[in-house]
């Protein structure tokens, strides 16, 4: 006969095939948390190595922006689970967690229903809110002249994918890149031609790197590649190749004009362990590149 915990996990979605001898044990693992509503369960960066089962009530998933705002993710009600992916991705809490109030449970829960009901009536709205949210989400982190990732998605993203490659054992890249002496070219030849320079520049990087780089504009001339898996020698064979396909460019108004570019890149693990220390070698590596005569790319030694 199953007791009570037992019985708990049984309408519990991930365990409902699960055999009552493996239910026993499972349940035999698990400590029972009795909370008030409006407590915190954990914070974000908080170690992730417990998952949590809702036997009843409801939770918000929240993060806090930049302005000190809280911004709900998600609420998860009675009979789901949540705190999986910090297991999964060995990686601390990426967001907060706390006990929704009992009268808030009760309205979710009816919107939710109402929500089923809408969404089985009227599939159209299903893909124009999911087309919306997409358009909306790459609006706001892709810049408009190249098409490229802008400096919020760096902010928003950077140290994610720095976790990541540290959790799976892989190498990563990251450059700095600017173009030479380009306040003197917008001196000489406009900021409507240097604009379109940006923009053919920008095409360039797409057609030396692979879609799996990362490619970034700061701000004006200002570019930061990442290059996911690659070590040293490849982020030095790629930065060279961009270096070569930018020596080539030619433009017809303006024949006389040779562009080149400098470049500064480090790598993880062999010359960081995190985010700001591969910002800070990069940058390090750039100004010894421009130092250095300009028109190259010089990975980080020290």
């Amino acid at each position: 006969m199953l007791n009570e915990n037992e019985n708990i996990l049984k309408n519990i979605s991930i365990f409902e095939d699960t055999c009552d001898e493996d239910l026993d044990k499972i349940a035999s693992e698990m400590k029972r948390r009795d909370l008030k509503a409006g407590e915190l369960i954990f914070r974000e960066g908080d170690p992730g190595d417990e998952l949590y089962v809702i036997v009843k009530g409801g939770v918000s998933i929240f993060i806090i922006d930049k302005e000190g705002k809280e911004v709900v993710l998600s609420d998860i009600m009675a009979g789901n689970f949540f705190g999986e992916m910090s297991i999964i991705e060995q990686a601390p809490r990426s967001a907060n967690c706390r006990v929704m109030p009992e009268c808030a449970v009760k309205i979710m829960n009816k919107m939710l229903s109402i929500t089923v009901k809408r969404l089985m009536n009227v599939g159209a709205f299903v893909t124009q809110m999911v087309q919306w949210g997409a358009e909306s989400r790459k609006r706001a982190i892709t810049d408009p002249a190249t098409g490229l990732f802008n400096r919020r998605y760096l902010e928003d993203s950077f140290e994610g994918l720095v976790n990541r490659a540290r959790t799976e054992g892989n190498s990563l890249s990251f450059v700095m890149f600017d173009m030479d002496r380009f306040g003197s070219l917008n001196t000489k030849y406009g900021q409507e031609f240097c604009d379109g320079l940006i923009v053919t520049s920008a095409q360039v990087f797409r057609e030396v790197f692979s879609k799996d780089d990362i490619l970034v504009r700061y701000g004006g001339d200002e570019f930061i590649f990442i290059f996911p898996g690659a070590d040293a020698g490849s982020a030095q064979q790629k930065c060279d190749a961009l270096c070569s396909a930018i020596r080539e460019l030619r433009f017809p108004e303006h024949e006389e004009l040779r562009l080149s570019c400098s470049m500064g890149f480090a790598t993880m693990p062999h010359n960081a362990s995190n985010a700001d220390e591969l910002k800070d070698r990069s940058d390090k590596a750039l100004y010894r590149a421009k130092e250095e005569g300009r028109d190259r790319a010089v990975g980080f030694t020290g």
